[in-house]
């Protein structure tokens, strides 16, 4: 078993959290304290899509900015649990570093894994173990990602239960392809179509089927 790395300080990542606490205190930010987790969430994913942008635009101050942006979230989450007595964001870190451990046992203990797609196969596997309770491979996957993300998740889901669309022709390239894309964009909006309405019309056909070979099979 390979032994954890010693753990080392981070007195800026300390001063974060001390001033979150100041700022949601008695005395503190009017705003932070009247703030709740269901409040947050719209923040929370103008946040996320700023750090992609940031992370398409590869420039490290915005990308510096935007990822402390995203920590400050899950700082300011967890203040909130802890003023409530639920829990602190020692109990998220604890269970973050616990389910990494254990998801990579070929690297903290003896399972060998030495290829992309075996740690992948073994990731999978340790989740199944991990969620007993979920039936389906659709089980956990969030229906409220973007129409293109949700269509390749679902299509990676799909395979696990031999469930298969039929790929159409795309060209070799990631600009080729996004310009595709963009023409058909511009085509169903010539035509009047929904082209994300239509997507998670084919993305809901998929599920179903999912789940009826999920069910054919026992």
């Amino acid at each position: 078993m390979n032994e954890l790395p010693a753990p080392r300080p981070h007195p800026e990542l300390e001063q974060l959290i001390a001033v979150a606490e100041r700022l949601r205190a008695p005395g503190g930010c009017a705003w932070d304290r009247e703030q709740t987790h269901s409040s947050l969430v719209r923040y929370l994913v103008e946040e996320t899509h700023e750090l992609i942008e940031a992370i398409e635009a590869g420039d490290d101050a915005e990308l510096i900015e935007e990822l402390g942006d995203v920590l400050y979230q899950v700082v300011f989450h967890a203040d909130i649990a802890a003023e409530a007595g639920r829990f602190t964001i020692e109990d998220v870190a604890r269970r973050m570093r616990d389910k990494m451990v254990h998801r990579h046992p070929h690297v903290f203990g003896d399972t060998v894994a030495d290829t992309p797609d075996a740690v992948t196969a073994m990731w999978d596997e340790l989740k199944a173990s991990e969620k007993p309770s979920r039936d389906s491979v659709l089980d956990g996957v969030p229906i409220g990602m973007p129409a293109l993300a949700l269509a390749d998740k679902l299509l990676g889901k799909a395979a696990r239960v031999d469930v298969t669309v039929e790929p159409a022709p795309v060209p070799v390239g990631e600009a080729e392809l996004g310009a595709e894309l963009l023409a058909l964009v511009a085509g169903a909006r010539e035509a009047g179509l929904d082209p994300e309405r239509a997507l998670r019309a084919a993305i809901r056909g998929l599920e179903s089927r999912i789940r009826a070979a999920e069910a054919a099979t026992g």
